[in-house]
């Protein structure tokens, strides 16, 4: 049952995200909507941002299992745009709110494991440092994010598929030329 309980609370939170800024939605009608009472909200979670960290936490999760590995540049940056895309109010109203730092950490942490998923495919067929491959997952991973919140800072109005496919016709070949330069070195 507590499990029923704390989906029905993530699920309405979400849909009340979909609808109006965090700061518009309280505890109180977040239990109303589900037909629980407060004592069960406050015993799963502490607040609303509790909430949101739960719920980041586990699409982390759902991208790390759907993407288990990753073959291309543009499939990693796909992957990072997957929730945010299907939930844009709810993300747009995270985002503009006080506790943007909790969106802005899942997006790191999702940028970086899809990053690494797809360095871990040159590693296993290039000799590279480690040294080098952590710069150039970082790089990617800054790079990434940096798409992301871009995207998000113009209130996610354009396709962002069709800005990541342009880069990745316009990058193609150097991540290989980055890691034959480690290569060489």
């Amino acid at each position: 049952m507590p499990n029923f309980t704390k989906d029905a609370i993530k699920r309405t939170f979400i849909e009340l995200l979909d609808q109006k800024p965090l700061n518009q939605i309280t505890v109180k009608m977040v239990v109303e909507e589900c037909g629980i009472n407060r004592n069960s909200f406050y015993y799963h979670y502490q607040d609303l941002p509790a909430v949101i960290e739960e719920i980041t936490q586990e699409e982390l999760e759902r991208i790390i299992k759907k993407y288990p590995t990753i073959d291309s540049a543009e499939t990693a940056l796909n992957a990072v745009v997957d929730f945010t895309s299907e939930h844009r109010w709810a993300i747009l109203h995270i985002y503009n709110s006080v506790n943007r730092d909790i969106y802005e950490r899942y997006l790191w942490q999702a940028c970086e494991y899809i990053v690494n998923a797809y360095a871990e495919t040159f590693r296993q067929t290039y000799h590279i440092s480690d040294a080098d491959r952590r710069v150039i997952s970082h790089f990617y991973k800054c790079e990434c994010f940096g798409l992301a919140i871009d995207w998000m800072n113009r209130r996610m109005e354009s396709d962002i598929r069709q800005e990541i496919s342009r880069l990745c016709v316009l990058t193609r070949g150097m991540t290989e030329e980055m890691i034959r330069r480690s290569s060489e070195s």
